[in-house]
């Protein structure tokens, strides 16, 4: 199937991957324009991997706070030079992040950050409920390992779900990015502060009201 130069420019539109690169994905996909997207998301994937042993020591440090000052979020966010940590799409991104870790709450931003101890203390507590369940014992462990997953994806802010489009986790959204942009970029550290937390008060869950916002 032929391809145009119009048809180029709007696969770049769509995905912001290069020009060439637009075109390398319709010549390989024989034009199809669905099928060269995808083609460019495998390359960028790719493309991220490839980027990841590169020294990220530039960047930003983001602010934000959210329903009048009641949830606060500080984020770290790093990539490799000074030029992109002003650049708009990487200003968004620091902002979209904010605005995912003040809606869900992550605890940590990645696997590798979860101490041991703590991991198998979970993996004791979901066993125990699993064979309470009445599973049998040998099948137990696999039941856990498969909840231990889902652990993850509760308090690792890399493994969620993004509050903005939940097809995709913060991991991918930040491979896009660097799909994007062109460098390495990568979450160094965190913190979310909710407004009395710790103090004597009513309670209200206002994770949720940041989604209903989010999603208003």
């Amino acid at each position: 199937m032929a391809f145009t130069a119009k048809d180029i420019t709007t696969l770049r539109e769509q995905t912001g991957a290069g020009m060439l690169d637009c075109k390398n994905a319709l010549t390989e996909c024989d034009g199809d324009m669905n099928r060269a997207a995808d083609w460019l998301r495998e390359k960028g994937i790719a493309k991220a991997a490839k980027k990841a042993s590169r020294v990220a020591a530039e960047g930003s440090v983001f602010l934000y706070n959210h329903m009048n000052g009641k949830i606060g979020v500080m984020l770290e966010l790093n990539c490799e030079t000074d030029f992109v940590a002003k650049n708009l799409d990487f200003q968004q991104l620091g902002h979209d992040i904010c605005l995912h870790i003040a809606a869900n709450a992550p605890k940590y931003v990645s696997k590798e950050e979860v101490d041991s101890s703590v991991v198998e203390k979970e993996r004791e507590i979901l066993r125990a409920q699993v064979i309470n369940e009445g599973k049998k014992p040998e099948f137990a462990d696999k039941i856990v390992e498969g909840k231990i997953e889902k652990f993850y994806k509760e308090v690792c802010l890399l493994e969620q779900d993004f509050v903005k489009d939940p097809s995709i986790t913060i991991s991918q959204l930040i491979s896009n990015a660097i799909l994007k942009i062109g460098e390495k970029i990568s979450i160094r550290r965190f913190a979310r502060f909710v407004m009395g937390e710790g103090l004597e008060k009513r309670h209200d869950n206002l994770a949720e009201e940041v989604k209903k916002q989010t999603q208003a």
